[in-house]
């Protein structure tokens, strides 16, 4: 005999009933007590059809039910100032609070129940991974960084803001998001070479050099007007550095998949529902959070590890680097030994110029409409330029001081005031003082 009744034993009773029929002779057709024919009968007869389900077992009262209300609070609290913080990122902060120290914490899993019982939606769609993307890569922590700058995003008060992101591939430490202002209330400039400078410099001067860095085919990073492209500045810089740059495939953003995802979690987790009162206070939360990105948030790929617990070592590469040290860390003979195994074709202008990198050149009227093949002599430090029957035609010197375009903007406003947007400072001046005002409190 079964324990418990079914659904269609508890209808047949509430038919019956109907009928007239007595509890005993319904208890003796359907072989239960009279007991249970007359519970039925009454919840049949008083709730309707919806009455006869059963409700056996442990009462539901809700997730986290068992779990103090100080709990449940905080954790509305934070998913209301912060849309972008999902199930793990609560569960980690929650962790973090001295308060909760010594009591029981609910799961990842839970909260995520609690939060939909809330009526709180997902802060972002169920992440599937990109192809391959979840493998973990071989070699070691910093061989190669990842860097990307997200689209830009209105931050009142701040202004039009990109954020520069990177990150190693190998630990997938976040290293860092930096905020660049495009603007006030429209963008009117793009992220260039000293922007990305000043976030690698600042990169640098925390994580160490790496081997390589990876990028897109940005024009900053590649020369795109051109079928034999020459390195841009930012390329020669690194190389200086001894650092290789490499690229992804175009349009194959699978290539940079951490850094892909990791500007949608720098989003959702400063920037989603929050306000700054200036750049400062900005640069600032997103590094603050950095911490907690690597020490505390659990990553997929990593056996819901953090980073830098998944990877201690990973924490320096092990190659000091000081801005202050920088004109004397580059070795202009790496930049011409690089130089040295490529070739350039230029057609020569109707003025008798042709133009490589930043800079235009002379080679003479006689030669407009030809085209030339341009090469380097590392050790003259010349370009020569070659006839279409490859015979020399001219030498030609690197045009501008070379260590002081790689260097770039290096003469901030030491003694001016902390950044103020409506001052009448350039851009390079704002990003100068971006920067000295973050390498002044590591140097300290």
């Amino acid at each position: 005999m079964p324990v418990h009744t079914t659904m269609e034993e508890r209808i047949e009773i509430m038919e019956r009933s109907k009928e007239g029929k007595p509890a005993w002779r319904i208890s003796r057709d359907l072989r239960w007590s009279q007991q249970t024919v007359r519970k039925w009968r009454k919840r049949g007869h008083e709730q309707g059809r919806s009455g006869l389900v059963s409700h056996m077992g442990r009462p539901q009262r809700g997730a986290l039910s068992s779990f103090p209300t100080e709990i449940r609070e905080a954790i509305i609290r934070w998913r209301t100032e912060h849309p972008g913080w999902g199930e793990d990122t609560l569960c980690a902060e929650l962790k973090q609070q001295t308060c909760f120290a010594d009591q029981k914490l609910p799961s990842s899993a839970s909260i995520g129940r609690f939060l939909q019982q809330q009526g709180f939606p997902k802060p972002r769609e169920k992440h599937t991974q990109l192809p391959d993307s979840d493998r973990q890569p071989t070699g070691a922590p910093h061989q190669v960084w990842e860097m990307d700058a997200r689209g830009y995003q209105y931050i009142p008060d701040v202004g039009m803001v990109s954020l520069i992101n990177l990150n190693d591939r190998f630990s997938r430490t976040r290293l860092l998001s930096y905020p660049c202002q495009l603007g006030e209330k429209v963008v009117i400039r793009h992220a260039n070479t000293t922007d990305y400078q000043v976030a690698l410099r600042l990169a640098f001067t925390h994580w160490g050099l790496p081997a390589s860095l990876q990028v897109d085919h940005e024009s900053v990073f590649y020369d795109n007007k051109t079928k034999s492209p020459f390195p841009t500045t930012l390329h020669l810089w690194l190389c200086a550095l001894g650092i290789r740059l490499t690229f992804s495939r175009v349009h194959r953003p699978t290539d940079q998949a951490i850094t892909e995802r990791t500007h949608q979690l720098w989003a959702g987790q400063v920037l989603d529902g929050q306000c700054f009162s200036d750049w400062h206070i900005l640069y600032d939360a997103l590094q603050n959070r950095r911490d907690f990105l690597n020490y505390h948030l659990p990553c997929a790929s990593l056996q819901r590890q953090p980073p830098l617990h998944a990877n201690p070592h990973a924490s320096h590469s092990g190659q000091l680097y000081r801005p202050e040290w920088e004109a004397d860390m580059l070795d202009l003979q790496r930049v011409y030994e690089y130089l040295a195994q490529g070739k350039w074709f230029r057609r020569v202008s109707a003025s008798g110029t042709f133009s490589l990198g930043a800079n235009v050149y002379y080679v003479g009227a006689a030669w407009q409409r030809h085209q030339l093949e341009i090469r380097f002599d590392a050790k003259a430090q010349k370009f020569l330029c070659h006839d279409e029957s490859g015979h020399l035609i001219k030498q030609i010197a690197w045009k501008d001081d070379l260590l002081k375009s790689l260097l770039g903007h290096t003469m901030p406003p030491f003694d001016l005031p902390a950044f103020q947007l409506h001052l009448p400072f350039s851009w390079d001046d704002m990003r100068a003082q971006h920067f000295l005002y973050r390498t002044r409190d590591t140097t300290l």
